[in-house]
């Protein structure tokens, strides 16, 4: 699932004092960012102007600050799919206006003109697949909701305002107070999905993490409407994206996550390991040893952690043979 992250520029107007002091609130907007991630989405990161060209301190604009920053911020940063202007690959005239200030409505904060903010609020009224974020540059930005003055013209030409309010965030904190939303909103996305054809055809959008190889498209559309197995295999999938996302570097480590993993015995593999050696989509034939137990209806899903950040998908269907059990 995509989440699009609107950053309030509204926080860029007081650079820092120094450059400690901008590395220590990109480091806190690098952490929020992590948090959303965390909980099994993808984001993408919407500015007002080039974000690479953000001036976060006197003589220190983000470019600086990437050759200061350590590796894995500044590697964080660099693969951070981002946008610029607001209304890239958005289409909503509504959305472009208030980009470009020429609405008929618009968003205020404490009486200055918000466009990020307001954009946050309006792509919630469609989705609520968005958060408004702050660079932590003012104490007012330490919060996890933010009140906006809404204004626009009614039929008779008369200025009429209200208070709206958009879901925010300048810490990981702010994250976590918003995870159930986050968490309800995907659990709707994934139970949308009617059948193993339609979770083929959504896969990169559901799974961004996990590549699968071409015998699993075949084991997917036999899946039908309604059947048992769907909605646990769903939940599988789910559960190793989430695991993908947070996979920085080491082992692909499954603890802590609602899986029943296992690998399989040596004697097993001497004899069937051509049943696990799967086709993949780089070319590769790989021996896909490990594999998730869905215990109710026999079923297994075998995969290959290829590296941080991606899993290969080999197998999804009935129990593969091994020594001790045929089928």
């Amino acid at each position: 699932m995509d989440f699009d992250l609107i950053l309030n520029e509204l926080s860029l107007r007081h650079p820092a004092p120094n450059e400690q002091v901008a590395q220590q609130r990109m480091s806190e907007l690098i952490k929020t960012i992590k948090a959303v991630k965390a909980q099994g989405v993808k984001v993408s990161l919407r500015t007002k102007e080039n974000f690479h060209t953000i001036i976060l301190a006197p003589n220190y604009p983000l470019r600086r600050w990437l050759n200061d920053a350590e590796q894995v911020e500044r590697t964080f940063i660099k693969t951070l799919a981002t946008k610029a202007p607001f209304s890239t690959d958005i289409v909503s005239s509504e959305i472009q206006d208030i980009e470009n200030n020429a609405s008929l409505s618009e968003f205020r904060y404490q009486g200055e003109l918000a466009i990020g903010l307001g954009i946050a609020y309006v792509l919630n009224t469609i989705t609520i697949n968005t958060i408004a974020i702050s660079l932590l540059s003012e104490e007012c930005w330490d919060c996890n909701r933010v009140e906006l003055e809404f204004r626009c013209l009614d039929e008779y030409g008369e200025i009429i305002s209200e208070s709206v309010e958009i879901i925010h965030a300048s810490r990981s904190s702010h994250v976590q107070e918003h995870a159930s939303l986050i968490q309800q909103n995907q659990e709707r996305i994934y139970q949308e999905v009617n059948n193993g054809i339609e979770l083929w055809e959504r896969r990169q959008e559901l799974f961004p993490n996990l590549e699968f190889c071409d015998a699993v498209r075949k084991q997917l559309e036999n899946i039908l409407t309604r059947q048992l197995e769907l909605q646990p295999v769903i939940n599988i999938l789910c559960q190793l994206q989430k695991c993908c996302q947070n996979w920085d570097s080491g082992y692909f480590n499954l603890d802590g996550y609602s899986i029943e993993e296992s690998g399989e015995s040596k004697p097993t593999l001497e004899k069937y390991s051509k049943e696990r050696t799967f086709f993949c989509p780089d070319g590769e034939e790989r021996l896909f040893e490990r594999h998730v137990k869905l215990r109710f209806c026999n079923w297994r899903i075998h995969f290959f952690a290829e590296q941080p950040g991606t899993v290969i998908i080999g197998y999804i269907g009935h129990h593969l043979p091994t020594i001790k059990y045929r089928t």
